[in-house]
């Protein structure tokens, strides 16, 4: 009976320990991730399983690579909505907000020129007023006052600096972040490093078929190449970690008022798993994933075939011309007529 418990219990501390770093979102709390396209990671992904391989006449190879690059600059975006009476005084509290956030920035380092404005919209606003009458009413629209909407766009190298940058606009009412973009200077020195790592894998492919004794000089080769470049923006995915289980509640006979259940996000960059070149594979925080693939398709040769010769039989006909008198006369026949 103890060696029992004892193998129990050694069992559940080595599950717990095994999934120390699993993190909630692939726990199985909110089965609602199923219809946010999160179901692989409750059992439906697809199973690892080996290919048959079918061999033809035909070499292909794929190679890709894949660069992990920290942005040069990075420029934050946020929205500023201003409401006033007049014209005057929305565009005057606007100006005001925007100077204020500027002041702050500067003392954090970033300077005027690392600053813009963009104007979105400047409309009036509208309210209804009723109007009674002895047997109906009357809904008009008149205007109230004024709504100006404007962008600020931040630049900013470092990304320590974009905390200072969220208090500083928190500081002026300003909460609306619509997002951060990533730039890089050398982007074209980031293609020609991974052409460079594509081409040196390619010539240790081809020297590995030629030693299983395949010489690709006697194949005719087609190619297909491109390169893209993938930005942090576009990889945020989102679950739900809770659990909506309640036992007191079941004991109850009154109804269960369901919670708004806040949404988590987290940065997945592409997998490595199908790249034969990761440079610098091991990254702290979201990047910009740079990368490139070249195939290359080898078909045999057709053989050449051996022309036979041509042999011309050439017959040459002749007739006799016998006359009355008994003599014989040899004529050659013309066949070319």
């Amino acid at each position: 009976m103890k060696i029992t418990h004892l193998f129990f219990f050694f069992t559940l501390l080595v599950s717990n320990t095994q999934a120390q770093h699993k993190g909630n979102y692939n726990q199985n709390i909110s089965r609602q991730n199923i219809a946010t396209g999160n179901a692989a990671v409750f059992g439906h992904s697809e199973k690892h399983s080996l290919t048959n391989l079918n061999p033809n006449s035909t070499i292909v190879i794929d190679v890709r690579a894949l660069q992990n690059v920290k942005a040069s600059t990075y420029t934050a975006i946020f929205n500023v909505s201003q409401i006033g009476e007049t014209a005057e005084m929305t565009n005057q509290l606007m100006t005001e907000r925007i100077k204020k956030i500027k002041t702050e920035l500067i003392l954090y380092g970033i300077t005027e020129q690392d600053i813009a404005i963009d104007v979105i919209s400047f409309v009036p606003v509208y309210e209804v007023e009723v109007t009674k009458k002895l047997f109906s009413k009357s809904y008009t629209e008149i205007p109230k006052g004024f709504e100006l909407q404007q962008n600020i766009h931040i630049q900013f190298s470092k990304t320590q600096h974009f905390e200072n940058i969220l208090t500083a606009c928190a500081k002026n009412e300003v909460y609306n972040l619509v997002k951060v973009d990533y730039f890089i200077e050398n982007i074209t020195d980031v293609y020609k490093n991974l052409q460079t790592k594509l081409l040196a894998l390619i010539t240790e492919k081809k020297d590995y078929y030629n030693a299983l004794g395949f010489t690709l000089d006697h194949y005719n080769v087609i190619m297909a190449d491109q390169k893209y470049c993938y930005f942090p923006k576009d990889f945020y995915q989102n679950y739900e970690a809770f659990n909506s289980i309640s036992f007191q509640a079941l004991k109850q006979n009154k109804g269960i008022t369901q919670a708004e259940k806040q949404k988590s996000y987290y940065y997945q960059p592409l997998s490595y798993e199908k790249y034969d070149v990761v440079i610098n594979p091991s990254i702290l925080a979201p990047v910009v994933q740079v990368g490139m693939e070249i195939k290359l398709q080898f078909t045999p040769k057709p053989k050449a075939q051996k022309e036979e010769p041509l042999v011309k039989t050439e017959i040459k006909h002749k007739y006799y011309v016998i006359s009355p008198d008994g003599s014989i006369d040899v004529k050659e026949l013309n066949t070319n007529q």
